[in-house]
């Protein structure tokens, strides 16, 4: 059962080694991201699932415990491990939004319970997404999920993709609704609109909002951050 869940956004930024000496500007989103994770901890789950997005049409990819990651490709020596046992690595590559909810993990010392990672395919339709969602709340009797994703990014001239008038409507519907704990509103979410405005976290919180509802009990949610800093939709909520 879905006990607990935390959003956060996803940018290789939010390493301040990766954002070097923009790393200030999203100080404030970095100090939500641990709330959060604390929140997940105060819990005390039996399993932690960190669900990230995937490009593609590629389903879900399971990534165990010990499964490793790094962020070479941005010029920094920095690797990260999913799970307190440094020990234990696998031959899986995490996905980049599984990497940083790994480094948000090892910035907040998690050593709480099991860790493992789902890769979440950022085309996979709605249905399947809360599907996967029933499947992870049942996996343990005390489930917690670390919720990766970014809203859209088209919020500006100079976003990645470039203004689009739909996309502050967008990211402030995704904002009430994780903060209201809305599953029936992030169920709605169209996925159509959400590729265009290249908003990676819809799959995702349709994957939190599927695991909510097989829970047995409603989860109260709390937004803690919401911002476009670069053009981008960054969310930071909390569900308990």
């Amino acid at each position: 059962m879905l006990v607990a869940a935390a959003v956060c956004p996803c940018p290789p930024l939010l390493v301040p080694e990766v954002a070097a000496g923009a790393a200030p500007e999203l100080d404030a989103a970095r100090a939500a991201c641990t709330d959060a994770v604390g929140v997940l901890a105060a819990a005390r789950p039996d399993l932690l699932v960190v669900v990230g997005p995937m490009a593609g049409d590629v389903g879900t990819e399971r990534y165990p415990e010990g499964s490793t990651g790094s962020f070479h490709g941005f010029g920094v020596g920095l690797g990260v491990r999913l799970g307190a046992d440094r020990d234990t690595a696998t031959g899986r590559a995490l996905p980049g939004a599984l990497a940083v909810g790994a480094w948000l993990l090892e910035r907040t010392g998690w050593a709480d319970a099991p860790v493992e990672g789902i890769g979440v395919g950022e085309s996979l339709a709605a249905e399947r997404c809360a599907g996967q969602g029933r499947d992870l709340a049942g996996r343990a009797e005390r489930v917690a999920l670390l919720v990766m994703g970014d809203g859209s990014a088209c919020r500006t001239l100079k976003a990645p993709g470039y203004l689009d008038e739909r996309a502050a409507p967008f990211d402030a519907e995704a904002a009430r609704a994780l903060g209201a704990a809305d599953t029936a509103a992030l169920l709605a979410l169209d996925d159509g609109l959400a590729h265009d405005l290249k908003a990676t976290g819809r799959a995702p919180w349709q994957v939190l909002a599927g695991a909510a509802e097989a829970g047995g009990s409603a989860l109260r949610g709390t937004l803690l951050y919401e911002d476009a800093p670069y053009g981008v939709g960054y969310l930071v909520a909390t569900w308990s």
